[in-house]
């Protein structure tokens, strides 16, 4: 049997740059199988709901968004005998302690591995997922990563260049990414910690798992898996 797999879906942000409406709860203009429209995070959430190998969800919201965030998905996704299971927990100042808000929910119900993921990308698909997956059993810690199609150059503070880097080793990190459960929540406890003695910001768990547990592996990612940040990324 398939050890237990949970996913963690972070809509807690504030949407700042979608012109003042939340992102998540925007229509996608897309339905799911029974027929119910889907807005944005239900989109999200819908990948990962349709994993037969996925139990229990965790949904991140803003402090006092659940009501919100329930009314942007289907009803029936939300039933107390419904699986997978779906809970919400509210979310924190900074997109990690979100996360970690998500990861302590879970801690209750064992999960070897943990998929986390932005609720702001509605297109992710099951083959990414399950790649996810394997890589995540196999290495511990996976990023789904695109490549560049332009050179990127490293600027100094003033705009300067100061380092010509190579196109072929760097790419854009995307989401789901995929963690050994223990190692990953003690991570972000650690992370906190530091965070709260020196200030410290992260911008993704890959690299809390960086700093933390040791190295992350990466697969390709899928040019669909857009991330929405602007209103024009809905069209």
């Amino acid at each position: 049997m398939d050890a237990p797999i949970a996913a963690v879906i972070a809509a807690a942000g504030s949407s700042s740059r979608m012109g003042g409406d939340k992102k998540e709860y925007l229509p996608l203009g897309m339905t799911d199988g029974g027929g119910e429209p889907l807005s944005v995070l239900g989109g999200s959430v819908l990948a990962f709901t349709s994993s037969p190998r996925i139990d229990p969800v965790v949904i991140v919201v803003p402090a006092d968004g659940e009501y919100a965030a329930r009314l942007s998905l289907p009803a029936r996704w939300l039933y107390p005998a419904a699986k997978p299971r779906i809970f919400f927990v509210p979310g924190g100042a900074t997109r990690r302690a979100s996360v970690h808000h998500g990861l302590s929910l879970l801690a209750a119900y064992g999960p070897r591995l943990v998929l986390i993921h932005d609720g702001a990308r509605p297109w992710v698909d099951g083959d990414l997922i399950d790649r996810i997956i394997a890589a995540a059993r196999t290495y511990g810690a996976v990023i789904p990563v695109m490549p560049l199609t332009e050179t990127p150059k490293e600027l100094g503070p003033e705009g300067f260049v100061i380092r010509h880097l190579r196109r072929s080793l760097v790419g854009t990190a995307q989401t789901p990414q995929g963690f050994a459960f223990p190692e990953i929540l003690r991570a972000h406890e650690q992370a906190a910690e530091r965070e709260l003695a020196e200030g410290v910001e992260y911008t993704d768990d890959a690299e809390i798992w960086g700093e933390f547990c040791g190295p992350v592996a990466s697969i390709p990612g899928s040019a669909g898996n857009r991330k929405i940040t602007f209103p024009g990324d809905l069209r």
